[in-house]
């Protein structure tokens, strides 16, 4: 009777640990499930300062592009062309040489999941997210038919180089990107990886992934998005200042910001594109009452005047909800039929985004 109540004890203790696991792995797994596809591609690039993201497979969506798309040329072109004009591709490295990728490189932004650019102070990479039926094997053979020297590893990087590049591009008469020089094909991910850098490819690829956490929150606030730029709060001040404008304009600006009630630097910075085509900003700060005093200043400067830009901020969108969350800022803007509003405002001078 006494061994019998030692093994029941320990078959309880074997469930009750068992169930543990299983809640880990459940929670784990709802975690994952609930990431954005911003979140994920950030986590398969470089720590950088610039991170540009193309959702393709919602843009496709978006535009309503057949499943056909990545063999059709000329609705690849339609494609390309309906993106630009609505706003959704200005973030893409990809976009130029997507007509080259599809008919040599056997994958484009036609059957691609999304595509993330990071921009570093030491190297480009692109990371591209294939279709669960693009095969790997296939892009392999098809790089060394191309003239790639073939890595010693399966996912080491293919050697190409701008000579080869040029040449491909030249054969068909279509145009090619310098972050195609080198690739690296990561077969468990389910990404290509490409740069204009041998050097810092192989870097990357030996070095530890992910963005810097910094931007964490301004990701978070993103969610799902179209198209995407997320910036380090060194990079969004200086790529968005009004130290970009001339003169005339900064006089103007800081005459504005004073009347708003002043601005501090951002720690992060993000803009967004959402599928139902509105955007939003988001703005992390050091503490939540700073937060809160840029809340109310940059609602005030995003509902002015546009010194640098050029007219007003409401030709351009119309100002939602603005919300203060602890050290996060975020302004929800609402384009104005015709407004090219994330390609005109990715980049400064961006008076409501300065520091």
């Amino acid at each position: 009777m006494r061994r019998r109540r030692v093994v029941v004890g320990v078959a309880a203790v074997l469930v009750v640990a068992l169930l543990a696991v299983a809640a880990v792995v459940g929670v784990g797994w709802w975690r994952d499930s609930r990431r954005t596809d911003l979140a994920r591609a950030l986590d398969l690039a470089a720590p950088a300062e610039r991170y540009s993201f193309t959702d393709w497979a919602g843009v496709r969506r978006a535009l309503d592009v057949p499943d056909d798309a990545g063999t059709d040329a000329r609705t690849l072109r339609r494609m390309l062309d309906d993106g630009y004009d609505a706003d959704l591709t200005s973030a893409s490295a990809l976009e130029g040489s997507a007509e080259l990728l599809r008919a040599r490189y056997g994958w484009s932004p036609a059957d691609l999941d999304w595509e993330l650019l990071a921009q570093a102070e030491d190297g480009v990479l692109v990371v591209a997210a294939l279709g669960e039926d693009t095969d790997v094997d296939d892009l392999a053979d098809r790089l060394a038919g191309l003239g790639y020297e073939r890595p010693g590893e399966d996912d080491g990087v293919w050697r190409g180089g701008e000579e080869l590049v040029a040449r491909i591009s030249a054969q068909s008469g279509l145009t090619g990107s310098p972050v195609l020089q080198y690739v690296a094909l990561d077969a468990d991910a389910g990404v290509v990886r490409t740069s204009d850098s041998a050097a810092y490819l192989e870097a990357v690829l030996a070095g530890d992934l992910g963005a810097p956490e910094e931007v964490d929150d301004v990701v978070g606030a993103a969610g799902d998005a179209l198209s995407a730029a997320v910036y380090t709060g060194r990079h969004a001040c200086t790529a968005l200042a009004m130290s970009q404008a001339d003169e005339i304009d900064q006089a103007s600006a800081e005459q504005l910001v004073e009347q708003a009630g002043g601005v501090s630097p951002v720690r992060a910075y993000a803009m967004a594109v959402r599928p139902a085509r509105d955007l939003v900003v988001a703005m992390s700060f050091e503490d939540g009452e700073r937060a809160r005093r840029n809340a109310d200043a940059r609602a005030v400067l995003a509902a002015g005047p546009a010194p640098g830009q050029g007219g007003a901020f409401t030709d351009r969108f119309e100002l939602g909800d603005v919300s203060a969350d602890d050290g996060l800022v975020r302004l929800d803007l609402d384009p104005v039929d015709g407004a090219s509003v994330f390609s005109d405002l990715s980049t400064g001078p961006v008076l409501f985004a300065t520091c």
